[in-house]
């Protein structure tokens, strides 16, 4: 079928409007209308080739939430008028033993993105979230909790990335009540970090280099805010946390979150440099025997389990909704930091 979307041409170039064609239904898939679409820091990196690798034209958009509007033969699990969420992941082999384990993020064979994509089936490039209509296999369409109301949706569209981003490793490594995390980081994956890790029934620490953020990040849920540019305050807390996730994408020195894990602690990596991090000492590692580790989003069964988990704690992202005309001005003002948290497209805007 036809459809509207926002395209990038090049590297260059501003998003535009771009008609493309949706793949005819095959027996599992699954045809959505989009309603909501969040803007993550990914979609940038992609549309600029910042990660090069981007296939021109690009439709970014992979924090989907939308209507089943219409489902193959042999879908079962979905009926045209509910509401469905897409994430990062399209497809992937099913084969390998991460797609058998649930963790189709980090199939064997590559997982197909949602954008910028190769279909396993037809070699095609996949097309995102920037859309009217989106057609997904069913294996990678969500349910979207019914405790969620109509005015909620456009809040729950960041958590197709940056809360399953956050969830997964918070999880992994088994937090809960009697953990003391540390959070790096106050925007789109920060909040979210900030928000379950409250939730889990963590103590929860920010750091953060602004004082400016401290009384936000004391309203989404941390106990305390520390300068990671102040010796002093950090040291305080040297030896005494369980996990610390790290949500920063740019590059820095590592040693002094290391040196606040506790024996046995974990600090897991979330954001992708464009340019490595100084290498940690070793020392730090090895005496204390921490672990610096990183980790994907998550795979389909986590990311329902993240959705039902967030709807029972009633949790969302802390969003700024925009007409789809006003992406590139979005685009421009992430790459300052000028948004709390995140930027959602709001689709009805594209029919206009």
């Amino acid at each position: 079928m036809q459809v509207k979307g926002y395209a990038a041409q090049n590297a260059n170039s501003p998003l535009a409007p771009f008609n493309f064609e949706r793949r005819e239904l095959r027996d599992n898939d699954i045809l959505i209308e989009i309603l909501y679409c969040g803007i993550c820091h990914s979609d940038v990196h992609a549309a600029k080739s910042e990660w090069e690798g981007t296939m021109y034209p690009i439709v970014p958009g992979h924090e989907i939430v939308g209507k089943v509007i219409q489902v193959g033969k042999k879908v079962s699990n979905f009926k045209p008028g509910e509401l469905a969420a897409v994430g990062c992941l399209v497809g992937s082999c099913q084969e390998c033993q991460s797609c058998q384990d649930h963790l189709e993020q980090y199939c064997e064979k590559g997982p197909t993105l949602t954008y910028n994509g190769i279909d396993k089936i037809d070699d095609t490039v996949t097309f995102g979230g920037y859309s009217t209509h989106i057609v997904v296999d069913d294996k990678f369409v969500l349910h979207v909790p019914k405790e969620y109301r109509e005015e909620d949706l456009p809040k729950v569209a960041p958590l197709l990335c940056a809360g399953i981003t956050t969830y997964s490793p918070l999880r992994h490594w088994n937090v809960g009540k009697g953990s003391k995390v540390g959070v790096v980081g106050l925007g789109g994956l920060g909040h979210m970090a900030i928000k379950i890790a409250h939730a889990l029934g963590a103590k929860v620490v920010l750091f953060t280099t602004s004082q400016g953020k401290a009384a936000d990040a004391k309203r989404l849920g941390a106990d305390e805010v520390v300068l990671s540019n102040n010796d002093g305050e950090m040291k305080k807390h040297v030896n005494s946390f369980d996990f610390i996730i790290n949500t920063v994408s740019a590059s820095h020195n590592l040693d002094g979150y290391l040196e606040l894990l506790k024996r046995d602690g974990t600090m897991c990596m979330l954001g992708a440099p464009a340019t490595p991090h100084p290498s940690p000492s070793i020392r730090n590692l090895i005496f204390k025997r921490r672990c610096l580790a990183g980790s994907l989003i998550g795979g389909l069964k986590e990311t329902q389990e993240m959705l039902d988990f967030c709807a029972k704690h009633h949790l969302t992202a802390d969003i700024e909704l925009i007409p789809i005309q006003k992406v590139n001005e979005a685009y421009e003002r992430m790459q300052k930091s000028d948004v709390k948290y995140r930027f959602v497209i709001d689709m009805a805007s594209l029919k206009k």
